[in-house]
């Protein structure tokens, strides 16, 4: 039992040998360039932004450098068992380009990649090769022995002088024996280190991408926030909503009961009155049925519920009294249901500020998933001069976004178009 037990941990641990051999081959030969190309497009791309040019450059870098690091993350996680967290800001794709690649550079994870590729490409590159070495190049060494050493010699009488395996000066068949015998030990070595040499690759990329203590902090600290801010947010529509029942259908229903008591008491003396009161009383139960109707509606949509974000939208548009082109490209998926109800509510409160305030005749709404993000964009043809302000509509948006990470920018120059961009991280069902 003991006996079996120790040839399935050889096993074990021969196959672990190999497969840490052969994926840090491959991660060696694969990453290298792509970590030398990283690094270098990324320092010229923001030399370039004096000049302009990397302005436009940087953010498609840096967003192939985050997917190339996102990546590795992957295969950490996969292969040595090791997660990296990812602390990236989240960014708009149609932001305007200069605010864009000023928030790239102002957000550490950016630099934190770029230091993680000097290293990839130097000390990551040998921590990954390691384990390869010390399974292929025992190899070489049985195959000395076996004769390739009149090969690497030049034959019997060492034409080309001795072949150096290690530190052993290979010249004949005894030296070739002395450099397999290395090569076993070599090979133990790996047997038992090999693993454990192609961890370490992982372990340095940890140390290197993982987020700061202060970013952690940081984001404890916008999640506390953005958590208020919806508790608050939830507790001002609760509040809206019994106003809106006292005020509303509330009145109208107890209205409409006074009238059935007085209906009660008019059928035999004065069936005329009786008859003006029931039409009354009926039209009160239409308004109110109508209130409830737009109450549900702002709580939530039944065609949201029902039939998704896109028709939802689309359903929204038809109100309006501006002409609106929608378009929609969600590949028939849906987000999770609070998620959806951000995005509606989001383009609605859009929707209205531009009604009101953009003097605008006609209003465009976008609405496609990509990279893993919801992204909307509401542009009018109005006068623009649109801000995101503490006082202003846009700011109640930005807060309802941010408690799903989500972010909102604003292109609104004087005299127009305004165009207001969200994006809230999602995967579609």
């Amino acid at each position: 039992m003991n006996t079996n037990s120790k040839s399935g941990e050889v096993g074990s641990r021969a196959r672990g040998m190999v497969l840490a051999a052969g994926r840090g081959l491959l991660l060696a030969v694969v990453s290298l360039p792509l970590a030398v190309l990283g690094f270098c497009l990324s320092l010229v791309s923001m030399a370039l932004i004096p000049i302009g040019v990397g302005v436009l450059t940087t953010p498609y870098v840096v967003k192939g450098v985050r997917a190339f690091a996102d990546r590795r993350r992957v295969l950490a996680e996969r292969w040595g068992g090791v997660r990296i967290p990812s602390a990236y800001r989240p960014m708009p794709e149609t932001a305007n380009p200069w605010t864009r690649t000023y928030a790239l550079l102002r957000d550490p994870a950016t630099w934190r990649d770029l230091q993680w590729l000097l290293v990839d490409m130097t000390a990551g590159f040998l921590t990954a090769l390691l384990p390869a070495v010390l399974v292929l190049y025992p190899l070489e060494g049985f195959a000395l022995a076996m004769g390739l050493w009149r090969v690497m010699t030049g034959g019997a009488y060492g034409e080309y002088g001795p072949y150096w395996y290690g530190f052993v000066p290979v010249s004949d068949q005894i030296s070739a024996f002395g450099a397999a015998a290395l090569a076993a030990v070599l090979l133990i070595v790996a047997h038992r280190y090999a693993v454990s040499a192609f961890q370490v690759h992982f372990t340095l990329t940890k140390a290197l991408l993982s987020p700061s203590q202060a970013e952690l902090a940081e984001r404890v600290r916008v999640l506390t926030e953005t958590r208020r801010d919806a508790v608050d947010t939830s507790a001002a529509e609760l509040r809206r909503i019994e106003r809106d029942l006292h005020d509303g259908a509330q009145a109208r229903l107890v209205a409409m009961g006074m009238d059935l008591g007085t209906i009660e008491t008019l059928l035999d003396k004065d069936p005329q009155q009786a008859r003006q009161l029931l039409s009354q009383a009926r039209q009160s139960s239409v308004d109110a049925l109508a209130e409830l109707r737009d109450l549900v509606r702002g709580i939530h949509p039944p065609v949201l519920a029902e039939r998704g974000l896109g028709d939802a939208v689309r359903a929204l548009a038809l109100r309006l009294p501006l002409a609106t082109e929608v378009t929609v490209d969600l590949d028939g998926g849906r987000a999770d249901a609070p998620v959806e109800s951000a995005a509606y509510f989001a383009v609605s409160e859009v929707l209205t500020n531009a009604v009101k305030h953009s003097g605008a005749d006609r209003i465009w709404i976008d609405l496609h998933h990509a990279d893993g993000h919801l992204r909307m964009s509401v542009t009018d043809n109005g006068k623009g001069g649109a801000v995101v302000g503490a006082d202003s509509g846009l700011a109640g948006i930005e807060r309802r976004l941010g408690t799903f990470d989500g972010v909102l920018a604003v292109s609104s120059p004087a005299g127009g178009p305004t165009m207001v961009t969200m994006e809230i991280p999602c995967a579609l069902s």
